[in-house]
C-alpha cells in the first residue's frame, strides 16, 4: 500500500506537471547534437584545450635563502676536468651557487647564442663550451643555483665592430684603451644596451637562473686626461655619468621584466611568480662608504631599486694603506669586510640619503641637499669575498673571516672570487 500511495502522489504529480507545463514543453524545437553551435567563449575554452603547450622546457632552480657561491670562468667551464673539480667542491660544502662567465672582459661569449647578433662574439671566443645547456642542466640536478655573468660595457670585441659606440680618445676620436690595452663601450650609446638585453635573454632561456652585470660603469685605469665620451655627451642627461649610468640600469630592469622575451620557452621551478630572471650587479667596494661616484657613476643608492642584489666588491686588497687607519688593509680582513659593509647596509635600510637619484625626492631646501628614497633590506646585498693573493697570502682563516665579517654585519650571501678558480676549501663549512 505504501508504494501504491507513493506512486499514486508521483503519478498525480506528473497530470498535474503535464497538465501545467507539458504545452510549453511540447513548443520548443530541438537541434540535433550534429547541428550544436557554442558561443564564441566555449569556442575559445575548446581550442585552448586542444592546442599543447609544445614549447621547450626550461628547468630553473630555485633561489637559496641564502646564495653562496664560487666564481667560474669561461675557460674552466670548458674544460671537463676542472669544472668537474668545481662541482665536487660544491657537493662537498656549504656551497649552494656557481658564478658563470657569459661574457668576459674580452667580449666575447662562453656558448653558442640563439641571436644572430651574438654569434660572432661565440666564433671568436678563445674560451667557452658547447654544452653549457648540458651543463647547467647537470648543476640544477644537484640543486646548484646557476649565475651567469656579464661583463658589460668593457668591450674590446665589440669596439672593433662598432667604433662609433666607444669610448675614444678626446685627442683624435680613435678608440680609447686602458692600461691593461682593454677598450670600453661609452655607457651613454643606447643601441648597445639593447645588445645587452638580447644576450640577457639568450642566456636566460639557456637555463641560467640569475643574471650578475659586471663593468656596469665608465673606465677608470689609463690616461684619464685624454678621453672623452660622446655618445654620453649626446644623450638626455650629457656629461652626468651617474644620471646616465641609471637610466641604464633603469632601461634593463623594465625589459628584463617582459616575460614575452622569455616566452618562446617554458620556464618551470622558478621559484618566484614570474617566469623573468633574477638580476645583480657587481659594484666597486668603496660604493658602501662613498658619497661620490668614484668618478664611474656608480652610487650605491641609484643601483639598488633596479636589481634584486646589490654584489659589492670588497676584497681588502682594493682598499689604500689609510683606511681605516690600519695599515696594509690585507692584514685585517674581518675589520675591512665588516665595516663596510655595515656601512652599506645601513645605507640600505635608510629611509634618506645626500645622493640625488631618479626614484629620489628632495626634502626640504637645507644644504647640503638630503633626499627620500627607497628601503631596502641587509637582504639586497650579496658580499665579494677575496680568496687570491694580491697584496697579501689570503689563507683559509682570512678568507673565513671575511664570510664572518659579511654575517656580522646581516648580510648572508656571499660570491668567493678566485681568478684561478683554485679555491681554499678549509675556508668553506663541509655540508
Amino acid at each position: 500500500m505504501k508504494w501504491m500511495s507513493v506512486a499514486g502522489i508521483v503519478g498525480g504529480g506528473f497530470y498535474i506537471l503535464s497538465y501545467v507545463t507539458l504545452p510549453q514543453l511540447t513548443a520548443l524545437e530541438y537541434s540535433s547534437p550534429q547541428n550544436f553551435e557554442p558561443t564564441e567563449i566555449v569556442q575559445e575554452e575548446i581550442k585552448q584545450v586542444e592546442q599543447k603547450d609544445e614549447r621547450e622546457i626550461i628547468l630553473h632552480e630555485p633561489l637559496p635563502e641564502a646564495v653562496r657561491a664560487i666564481y667560474m670562468t669561461s675557460c674552466v667551464a670548458g674544460t671537463t676536468d676542472f669544472r668537474n673539480r668545481l662541482v665536487s667542491l660544491i657537493d662537498d660544502t656549504e656551497i649552494n651557487a656557481v658564478v658563470i662567465d657569459i661574457k668576459d672582459y674580452s667580449g666575447t661569449i662562453s656558448f653558442p647564442p640563439l641571436s644572430e647578433a651574438w654569434k660572432s662574439a661565440w666564433t671568436d671566443a678563445k674560451c667557452g663550451t658547447r654544452d653549457m645547456k648540458e651543463f647547467i642542466h647537470t648543476l640544477h640536478e644537484k640543486g646548484i643555483f646557476v649565475i651567469g655573468r656579464i661583463t658589460v660595457f668593457q668591450d674590446p670585441f665589440y669596439t672593433k665592430i662598432r667604433p662609433e659606440l666607444a669610448v675614444t680618445k678626446a685627442s683624435d676620436g680613435s678608440v680609447w684603451h686602458d692600461r691593461k690595452g682593454l677598450s670600453f663601450i661609452d655607457v651613454g650609446s643606447h643601441e648597445y644596451w639593447d645588445h645587452i638585453v638580447e644576450l640577457s635573454s639568450d642566456a636566460y632561456n639557456i637555463g641560467f637562473d640569475e643574471l650578475n652585470f659586471d663593468y656596469v660603469r665608465y673606465p677608470s685605469d689609463g690616461n684619464m686626461q685624454d678621453i672623452a665620451f660622446p655618445n654620453s655627451l649626446k644623450s638626455e642627461y650629457g656629461a652626468d655619468k651617474q644620471a646616465n649610468l641609471e637610466a641604464f640600469f633603469k632601461y634593463l630592469n623594465e625589459q628584463l621584466d617582459v616575460e614575452s622575451k622569455f616566452s618562446e620557452y617554458k620556464h618551470e621551478n622558478t621559484g618566484r611568480a614570474s617566469t623573468t630572471p633574477w638580476t645583480s650587479v657587481d659594484l666597486f667596494g668603496m660604493t658602501t662608504t662613498n658619497f661620490d661616484d668614484l668618478s664611474i657613476g656608480q652610487v650605491q643608492d641609484r643601483a639598488a631599486p633596479y636589481f634584486d642584489f646589490v654584489a659589492p666588491m670588497v676584497y681588502p686588497s682594493h682598499y689604500p694603506n689609510s683606511f681605516l687607519g690600519l695599515g696594509n688593509p690585507n692584514d685585517y680582513p674581518y675589520k675591512v669586510v665588516n665595516y663596510v659593509m655595515q656601512a652599506g647596509v645601513n645605507r640600505m635600510i635608510s629611509s634618506t640619503t645626500p645622493m640625488q637619484g631618479f626614484l629620489h625626492e628632495r626634502i626640504g631646501t637645507s644644504t647640503p641637499a638630503l633626499y627620500k628614497k627607497p628601503v631596502y633590506t641587509a637582504e639586497k646585498f650579496r658580499t665579494w669575498i677575496q680568496d687570491f693573493d694580491y697584496g697579501g697570502d689570503y689563507d683559509a682563516t682570512d678568507v673565513r673571516n671575511q664570510i664572518q665579517a659579511s654575517y656580522d654585519a646581516g648580510v648572508k650571501s656571499f660570491m668567493i672570487w678566485a681568478p684561478s678558480n683554485i679555491y681554499t676549501r678549509g675556508a668553506l663549512n663541509v655540508e
